[in-house]
């Protein structure tokens, strides 16, 4: 069934990132897993054809381009191609709408052009050593001294931690006219700001994610992002977009794990035929087909909701819950097809398996978003 979600400048768009990462990123992806970070001067380069923050006013380098299906192309095209690392979603997709439609005209007009053209990389920092998903449980502060903020806490699963030049940090609010939680950026080389470990992960190798640590940072009121009570606000409504993104990125995972496998037991014998000529192997894949098709459909609808500004939390919930518990349940169906070669890292579907178990995690967890589409049904 044809998609018809994307017109032909989209087409043109997906041919011309995907000729990009080819060229730029695919070569590079072990080079870029040893070392637990994409290189910097690629992101430049991406930057330099567009690819990053072009939702963006024009004035400020972006392309002024408020449609997300854009954005859909270029994680869709990550996951085609097999590039590695989360910076296109974590740029395009959470930290640009903060900048875009939370910052100021002064903090655009010093942080955008810097983002558009790669030299800016953001962080979004909420997770704590002791609060995950629970946002209203943050321990890290923002005490109001009069004339500036200072933040003290600590931050985990901070992803772009170590690279980032510009992290967002939430912070509950002390000493201030109003209790909340406040988003406050954090510039590299600020007195008090200290990154700490690159941590170790199952998978996502090449993307750096970090602890960081905050100690008596002076943030100005020109550093604090919309009013300084309203930071969960401004959090919920940006949430429904990341969700949708990883919504995107885990349906294309699972097709493309799919068209991998169906290509493998096609041409795998044993048993005197095809592994895919069984009628188990035909069954289990008809079976992931139907899944991964019927969850494209609504994640497209969800994709044209958004883009008439009616996507509901409850509805990019239940696309990110039905996505991720798709994509995990296809890539291990897919590595047991391969059999033991889907278990040597010099396979795709392996790299593909354990890079696809953290969807169910970040961006809040499934149980989380099986709450908010419970709460949405009136059951509270």
């Amino acid at each position: 069934m044809e998609r018809a979600l994307f017109d032909d400048v989209h087409l043109a768009f997906q041919e011309s990132i995907r000729g990009f990462l080819m060229r730029e990123a695919v070569p590079k992806r072990e080079q870029w897993e040893q070392a637990g970070c994409v290189d910097r001067e690629f992101w430049r380069r991406a930057a330099a054809q567009g690819y990053v923050g072009f939702a963006a006013p024009e004035e400020y380098g972006g392309a002024g381009i408020r449609d997300f299906r854009f954005n859909a192309v270029v994680d869709e095209a990550v996951v085609h191609t097999g590039t590695v690392g989360d910076g296109f979603t974590m740029s395009n997709d959470i930290i640009a709408p903060y900048l875009i439609d939370v910052a100021t005209p002064e903090q655009q007009e010093r942080w955008l052009p810097g983002f558009t053209a790669g030299e800016i990389v953001g962080a979004l920092a909420m997770s704590e050593p002791g609060a995950g998903s629970d946002l209203r449980s943050l321990a890290t502060t923002a005490t109001w001294r009069g004339d500036h903020w200072v933040l003290n806490g600590s931050k985990t699963f901070v992803t772009n931690g170590i690279q980032a030049d510009l992290v967002i940090v939430a912070a509950r609010l002390r000493g201030a006219a109003r209790e909340g939680i406040g988003l406050f950026c954090v510039s590299s080389g600020l007195d008090g700001f200290v990154r700490g470990r690159k941590l170790k992960k199952i998978g996502r190798l090449a993307q750096d994610t970090a602890e960081l640590f905050f100690e008596d940072v002076a943030v100005g009121p020109d550093g604090v992002l919309g009013e300084p009570h309203a930071g969960l606000d401004i959090i919920k409504r940006n949430l429904p977009q990341e969700r949708l993104s990883i919504a995107v990125t885990a349906v294309a995972s699972a097709e493309r794990g799919l068209r991998m496998t169906i290509d493998y037991v096609g041409s795998r014998r044993a048993f005197g035929g095809t592994i895919g000529s069984f009628q188990a192997t035909r069954f289990a894949l008809a079976e992931l087909w139907v899944a991964a098709a019927a969850a494209r459909e609504y994640i497209d609808r969800c994709i044209e909701a958004h883009r008439a500004a009616s996507l509901t939390a409850a509805e990019a919930s239940a696309a990110k819950f039905l996505g991720t518990e798709l994509e995990f349940r296809v890539l291990d169906r897919c590595v047991q097809l391969h059999g033991g070669y889907g278990y040597m890292e010099e396979y795709e579907i392996a790299r593909m398996w354990r890079d696809a178990r953290v969807q169910r995690i970040y961006g809040g967890a499934n149980e989380i978003m099986l709450d908010t589409i419970g709460r949405s049904l009136g059951l509270s």
